[in-house]
């Protein structure tokens, strides 16, 4: 059983474990509340950049497969190139091709496997990645990239085999270097997916200023503003990973796209992998600037209206109306996590004043401790001592003439009287047997001639 120390120390042990479990709450709390305005500012940041899109269809009203059109010819232009011949043997010969394991594993070029809703961006992301790129093939395999080319003994190009043989039998002869990607040994983007959307948006953490807000100006990340078509939605790797992850994410990786260039600069201490802005900036991962004049750019995405998008009023009103919602939404939390702070503080001095109180109770001297948790009944300071005696080791029926009751003589019997005869009881006939003063009674004890 626990004495009155052990009881007082294992409730002040029991309070502060109370306090503790107030404190983690708390802290619970405050982390959940966190997510949640994180989650409603990522949603306010999609609505302000699907607002302040500049949606542009084809000047002439073209349809998408015009469009689409207009970029494979704009292709089929670059002469000599691999991406032209690939592009006019499926544009001409795709009855004679169809049977070609080579041309089965070719998904196509990069300018005809994206697309997206605004011309100013198509002119700038293909222009960020450069004439090569674009023209660049696709592979599924490795195995398809090793037939495109054979080498001869000495390591030159046998120009009758492989996409030379196949350019040579229409006519066609490949000049200089041309890129092709492996989708299989690209290494894919690590995080998560956006699983429940269609495009399969790639889930990248956006820049943060000190206060949680996004940089001014920003508008998202390039690698999700391609969009694609189902068809190529669907082709996936053996280890199910799409194009986004795999072919544009290595193209484009973090690069952050800005409304200017103003915002860009102002930007620069949050940008890792690059930026371009919407009037033509455009920063590179080694840290280059590109400068000067614009030139047209030969080769671009496809410019296409994407499903469920519209910059009609209505549209752009309610998108306005979430954002609003949204906001206030993020005051509340705001709030709640103030109020949540504030309970904090009270439980964690609350908790740092038990804990010293219970170190101060520990730590003090085990004397103290008895004294403080000790019962009205005294017991006895040293063990061995006489309860009654005033001072260790002395006798306590026997101390100086006259001040105890049972005691006449310094070291005298103190049941001895001082009348002659020495009787053991009384002193004077008629006294008390005990004391020598009449009525200081110590112990009622009857003579032997009374019991």
């Amino acid at each position: 059983m626990f004495g009155v120390g052990g009881c007082a120390l294992q409730v002040m042990q029991e309070e502060l474990k109370k306090l503790g479990l107030k404190v983690n709450h708390h802290e619970a709390n405050i982390t959940f509340l966190k997510s949640e305005i994180y989650a409603i500012e990522e949603s306010i940041a999609d609505l302000t950049i699907k607002r302040g899109k500049k949606v542009v269809a084809s000047s002439n009203g073209t349809s998408v497969q015009e469009a689409e059109q207009r970029t494979i010819e704009s292709i089929c232009n670059q002469d000599k190139t691999a991406a032209s011949l690939i592009c006019q043997l499926k544009k001409r010969h795709s009855a004679q091709i169809s049977t070609m394991p080579m041309m089965k594993d070719i998904l196509g070029v990069v300018a005809t496997l994206g697309k997206t809703n605004d011309d100013n961006l198509s002119s700038l992301l293909s222009e960020y990645l450069g004439i090569d790129n674009m023209l660049g093939l696709v592979c599924k395999t490795y195995d398809g990239i090793k037939s495109l080319e054979t080498y001869g003994t000495e390591g030159n190009i046998d120009k009758k085999s492989g996409i030379h043989g196949l350019g040579g039998s229409i006519g066609k002869i490949l000049h200089g270097r041309f890129t092709v990607f492996c989708l299989e040994n690209i290494r894919p983007f690590s995080g998560e997916v956006v699983i429940d959307d269609p495009q399969r948006y790639l889930m990248l953490r956006k820049p943060r200023l000190p206060n949680g807000e996004s940089p001014p100006g920003f508008l998202g990340f390039a690698v999700n503003m391609i969009l694609m078509d189902q068809a190529y939605l669907s082709c996936l790797t053996p280890h199910g990973h799409g194009l986004r992850e795999t072919l544009f994410y290595s193209l484009f990786s973090h690069l952050q796209v800005y409304k200017t260039t103003a915002d860009l600069r102002r930007a620069i201490p949050f940008i890792n992998d690059g930026a371009v802005s919407l009037d033509g900036g455009i920063l590179r991962p080694n840290g280059s600037f590109c400068l000067g004049d614009r030139k047209d750019v030969e080769v671009k995405f496809t410019v296409a209206l994407s499903s469920g998008d519209s910059n009609t009023p209505g549209s752009i009103t309610e998108m306005e109306e979430q954002v609003k919602l949204k906001n206030w939404e993020k005051e509340r939390l705001v709030e709640d996590i103030k109020r949540e702070e504030d309970l904090l503080k009270q439980v964690k001095d609350s908790f740092s004043n038990q804990k010293q109180q219970l170190l101060d109770y520990i730590t003090q001297s085990p004397a103290s401790k008895r004294v403080q948790g000790s019962p009205t009944i005294r017991s006895p300071a040293t063990p061995g001592s006489n309860p009654f005696a005033a001072t260790p080791g002395r006798n306590p029926f026997t101390s100086t003439p006259g001040s105890h009751p049972f005691a006449t003589t310094p070291g005298g019997n103190p049941f001895a009287a001082t009348t002659p005869g020495g009787h053991p009881i009384a002193a004077t006939p008629g006294s008390h047997p005990i004391a020598a003063t009449p009525g200081n009674i110590s112990f009622a004890v009857k003579p032997p001639h009374m019991r």
